[in-house]
């Protein structure tokens, strides 16, 4: 009995357990997928802030708001088909390794977005246009798929586990660059060409510029190599299929679970907890992000009738303070954890979302100022935590796939499909505190997440060991372990030995 308990409990570190990170690898990784993302969101800011201009130049009509509804429909369709991008290209992650995917995620993104800019308007082809546009948009959104979750994934599983916040959190920071890139562009070329200009052909140059961007982007993550933990995990399937081999064929059960098929109904059926909570981290994520960053300046400009450069202004002004702001509370998510952090931010979105909005309908500059500041800072907390929190919720060989089909579906039903929404309930409810609403809504779906959502601050990824940035913390860790191995086994002991005696001493703790 005494072997048994003691087989059970988990066996001491050995230093070669412990994974001493390589920081100048770590670097490049961090850099490279923070550019794609970059790359990514340069696109979305760019079509937020040319959603009104592309209405005229794809979708003619007398009636403005029409043609708003049907470019966000547009924008909503990369999001409908982020899914199947995530069913594919992120169980193939998992398989063949996540610098290959993302290279070629890389590439797809960029000629979906380079080919928008060539794209002939409605007056050219009619209404070839209007489709021409949607098929670029479906091979952005089905590359887009497989980018976020493979980033996050490369990120989290090359970052030392004391540190994995603050260097998640640069993977959002690249976000928020790159849309605040997109939007000053768009800013710059309305200030002066104009809204004639603009309409003419300024749109297309901002979209042309994805080209060269993809290009450093792919460089880049060439340049990468494989995660410790991938090879780690293909080192162990190589070392079971020859077992398997040498006992005289394959195991049944294994080659399902290294099937596609076998692998997403493990993540269904075995992680299920972990898929409904990353999908209410991500729709609280990315509600609140495409609301403040694609849906407010067309709210602003044609739902309260600000100024274009003005609503333009105020939230490019607020994404370079979720920038800046953005590492820091990275940092913080690793000193006091991932939990406390999207509590705080949940709470904070259900009481404030009103009074933001609120302040944005106030008129003037300082006021709506403010309320964009609010649901800025109330966006960092999720952009700066998210990186961190949502790989951690699965194991290492069904990482990527997991996260992509958790992620995706949940974007693609409840966050790009929010400038849609949103514009169409204020148009038929002609109520103007809609989109604070909708805020609400997603709060209290992100904070029932986070009740469950357990704390995996400073520990090690799952299915992985502990990952440090020096040989001294290995020693350290492998040290610690064994203590905590030894009286583990002394523990048990004392429950076969003296099994009355520990019942009481338990009781009189």
């Amino acid at each position: 009995m005494l072997r048994t308990l003691l087989r059970r409990r988990k066996e001491p570190l050995s230093i070669e357990d412990v994974t001493v990170v390589d920081k100048p690898r770590m670097r490049r990784a961090v850099a490279a997928t923070a550019v794609g993302n970059m790359m990514e969101w340069f696109d979305f800011g760019v079509y937020a802030y040319v959603a009104v201009t592309l209405g005229k130049v794809f979708f003619p009509s007398d009636n403005p708001a029409t043609q708003v509804v049907s470019t966000f429909a547009t924008f909503a369709v990369a999001f409908l088909v982020r899914p199947l991008g995530g069913l594919v290209f992120g169980p193939l992650g998992d398989r063949i390794g996540r610098r290959r995917v993302l290279s070629t995620t890389m590439i797809m993104m960029a000629i979906g977005t380079f080919a928008v800019g060539v794209l002939p308007g409605y007056d050219a082809v009619g209404f070839a246009a209007p489709l021409l546009l949607l098929a670029c948009r479906v091979v952005q959104g089905f590359s887009t798929g497989g980018e976020y979750a493979g980033a996050t994934t490369y990120i989290a599983e090359f970052a030392p586990d004391q540190r994995r916040g603050f260097l998640g959190s640069w993977l959002d920071f690249g976000t928020f660059v790159g849309y605040s890139m997109g939007s000053g562009v768009v800013t710059v070329l309305t200030a002066i060409l104009g809204g004639d200009g603009m309409v003419a052909w300024g749109w297309r140059v901002p979209f042309l510029v994805a080209g060269p961007l993809g290009l450093i982007g792919l460089y880049m993550r060439l340049r990468l190599e494989e995660t410790p933990a991938f090879q780690l995990e293909a080192e162990r399937a190589a070392e079971a299929a020859e077992e398997a081999a040498a006992r005289g064929g394959t195991e049944p059960i294994e080659e399902a679970r290294q099937s596609g098929k076998g692998r997403l109904k493990e993540i269904f059926t075995r992680h299920w907890q972990a898929v409904l909570i990353c999908m209410g981290l991500v729709l609280l994520y990315n509600v609140t992000n495409y609301m403040v960053t694609s849906y407010l300046p067309t709210y602003m400009t044609s739902t309260l009738g600000q100024r274009a450069t003005v609503a333009q202004t105020l939230v490019l002004g607020t994404m370079i303070v979720v920038a800046l702001t953005i590492t820091v509370v990275g940092r913080s998510s690793d000193r006091w954890g991932r939990r406390p952090m999207f509590m705080v931010g949940s709470v904070g979105l259900v009481v404030l979302a009103v009074p933001a909005i609120l302040l944005i309908q106030a008129g003037g500059i300082l006021l709506p100022a403010i309320g964009c500041l609010v649901l800025g800072l109330l966006l960092v907390i999720f952009a700066g935590t998210s990186a961190a929190t949502l790989p951690a919720l699965f194991p290492t060989r069904l990482r990527y796939g997991a996260l992509s089909i958790s992620f995706n579906i949940s974007v693609s039903l409840f966050g790009g499909t929010t400038p849609l929404l949103a514009s169409w309930l204020v148009a038929t409810t002609h109520n103007t505190l809609v989109p604070a609403y909708y805020l609400m809504v997603a709060g209290l779906v992100g904070l029932v997440a986070t009740i469950f959502l357990y704390e995996t601050a400073g520990k090690p990824l799952r299915g992985s060991g502990p990952m440090v940035e020096t040989e001294e913390e290995a020693r350290t860790a492998v040290a610690e372990s064994r203590t905590e191995a030894g009286r583990r086994a002394r523990d048990v002991w004392l429950r076969v030995r003296h099994p009355w005696t520990h019942v009481h001493q338990d009781d009189e703790e």
